[in-house]
């Protein structure tokens, strides 16, 4: 494609001479500003303006401030022509975006120079642009395979869950539409504003499903238990959520390239069975202490627990359980997420509603 050069200024003259000095290239002509203006919108394409200041209707000043205005002009490359008693106005139209000035009457061997060597500037900075689409390209072509690997790979781990009926697929689904709406909720709160981003919230509804990941690693007669487990069961039982940490470690190998995702599942796993009063496992971790995604988890595990039907107790009407989830406020869990869980109780109900479990889960609250 053809350089295109559009030469703006009111004496015939001089545009007739730079026109033929430019003979190589496709050029356009203006007489003024408005001229100027109503031919770089019908040519968008245009790579440089030679413009001079001084001219009726619309002035050189005018035009560079317009060209600033509009995001698509920006682009386009300007060359000032000034009067040799114009110091005032170079620096100005330089401050406006000029990339260069020359001064009248015209040296054409030097006007031609420089117009020269900004047009290899123009093609470099083209030669950058496409480069660098193509870089954004590729980067985002990567980062979604690496997505799809992740999410694959979560599916593939809750499905040794599901294989071995500790939890079904409503299960997860509602836990992780739970999760979204619980953290899109307090994400409007000036506490979690700048700590619940858009992505850290898509990272912990993304992870959401692996909670449990560690229950794969528990003997089914403990795990499938129609009943209320031993001490001793129950310690083997506690034993799952080193399980999933340990499961989700091997997935690092060096402390400073752990993706984010794996960090967030690794707190969700790690501490969705701590409690707020310190009474947890596995760490006895209390307060502030116990990571985000596992204070979030917790309450989240324990609602859809408790309005589920276990193999070793019914359904719990959604009052009863809200209610239980209400009274654990300060013990069990996070206070001030207990607030924001009872807030959107109603949409929480809902989902429940619409995923109704169709098969029995054997996931234990404990």
């Amino acid at each position: 494609m053809s350089t295109k050069i559009l030469i703006v200024d009111d004496s015939t003259t001089d545009r007739l001479i730079i026109s033929t000095m430019l003979a190589d290239y496709q050029t356009l002509t203006a007489c003024d500003g408005l001229e100027a203006m109503e031919l770089i919108a019908k040519n968008p394409d245009i790579d440089l303006v030679i413009l001079d200041l001084n001219m009726p209707r619309m002035n050189g000043f005018e035009v560079l401030e317009a060209l600033q205005k509009n995001p698509e002009y920006r682009k386009i490359r300007t060359i000032i022509l000034t009067n040799y008693d114009e110091i005032d106005n170079e620096v100005k139209g330089l401050e406006l975006g000029a990339v260069d000035y020359i001064r009248k009457p015209l040296n054409l061997q030097s006007l031609l120079i420089r117009i020269n060597i900004h047009i290899k500037l123009k093609r470099i900075q083209k030669m950058i642009e496409q480069d660098n689409e193509r870089l954004d390209a590729m980067v985002l072509k990567k980062t979604r395979e690496v997505a799809a690997t992740r999410d694959i790979t979560i599916q593939a781990l809750v499905g040794l869950l599901e294989v071995r009926n500790v939890e079904s697929s409503k299960h997860t689904i509602r836990t992780q539409l739970i999760m979204k709406i619980l953290c899109d909720h307090l994400s409007e709160k000036p506490k979690y504003q700048d700590i619940l981003s858009e992505n850290y919230v898509k990272e912990l509804v993304t992870t959401t499903p692996l909670h449990d990941i560690g229950k794969v690693g528990i003997p089914d007669n403990i795990l499938l238990k129609p009943g209320r487990l031993t001490e001793d069961e129950f310690t083997i039982m506690k034993k799952h959520v080193d399980y999933g940490v340990n499961a989700l470690q091997n997935e690092i190998y060096c402390d400073e390239d752990v993706p984010s995702f794996i960090k967030t599942a690794m707190e969700i796993v790690g501490a969705h069975h701590e409690k707020y009063d310190g009474s947890g496992y596995p760490r006895g971790l209390a307060g502030a202490e116990i990571p985000l995604p596992g204070r979030l988890m917790a309450i989240i595990d324990v609602y859809d627990a408790l309005t589920s039907k276990r193999v070793y107790k019914p359904a719990y009407d959604y009052d009863y359980s809200i209610n239980l989830i209400r009274s654990e406020s300060g013990k069990h869990f996070d206070p001030e997420i207990v607030m924001g869980f009872l807030e959107i109780q109603e949409k929480v109900i809902e989902i429940s509603c619409k995923f109704i479990q169709d098969t029995d889960d054997a996931e234990v609250w404990s």
